[in-house]
């Protein structure tokens, strides 16, 4: 006998979910995993616990929800590097939205740099089967550009490990980048401080020589 479909979720529940979801994101990104508890996330999303465990069943399935999400997010300025597209203007683009994430994004960073921290025991499958097939599949494009001269030889792996490290620092270390930049600096004006800094150091460095 066939399986029945899965209900769809009715505005209701979706919006319940999304609540519970906004919650637990703030208390996850400032308590971590381990700390954070349903009873917190319940008061964050302002319901009982009971009824928050109406739409998530335990709090590694909001955790995963989350993460998932996250990844998906986080993705997307990569999957849109173009093999066709010119170098320096597709590394550049890909800079800009990373920093725009690292700016708009803050929380999610902050998630997914405690779930790493932690030895990724939650998410390992993700980043050892999505995360690095996107991965590959973009060093292929640079090695291609790289073959090409269209930008010099380099580690394309490392190339994609330092932008990440170099963008996502002004989300994971905000109060610290603040703090030392003051407040002439420290406002929304140091993203773009940070884009053109970081266009110089990786483009300048990754032009043919001669």
């Amino acid at each position: 006998m066939d399986k029945k479909a899965p209900r769809r979720r009715t505005r209701i529940q979706t919006e319940k979910r999304e609540v519970i979801l906004e919650a637990a994101l703030e208390v996850f990104s400032a308590q971590g995993f381990r700390g954070a508890t349903i009873d917190q996330i319940a008061e964050a999303a302002g319901m009982s616990k009971p009824n928050l465990l109406y739409y998530f069943k335990r709090k590694e399935d909001i955790h995963r929800t989350l993460i998932e999400r996250l990844l998906e997010t986080w993705l997307a300025p990569l999957r849109e590097l173009d093999d066709i597209g010119d170098p320096m203007t597709e590394l550049r683009s890909y800079i800009r939205r990373k920093l725009e994430m690292a700016r708009d994004f803050p929380r999610e960073s902050r998630l997914f740099a405690n779930e790493i921290l932690q030895g990724a025991p939650r998410i390992m499958p993700l980043l050892e089967g999505e995360l690095k097939s996107l991965v590959d599949e973009k060093v292929a494009v640079i090695r291609g550009w790289m073959r090409a001269g269209r930008i010099v030889r380099t580690d394309p792996y490392h190339l994609i490990f330092a932008i990440w490290a170099t963008t996502q620092h002004y989300a994971d270390f905000d109060v610290q980048v603040r703090a030392v930049l003051g407040p002439d600096r420290g406002g929304d004006g140091r993203f773009e401080d940070a884009a053109r800094f970081l266009e110089q150091l990786f483009l300048e460095g990754l032009k043919p020589r001669g």
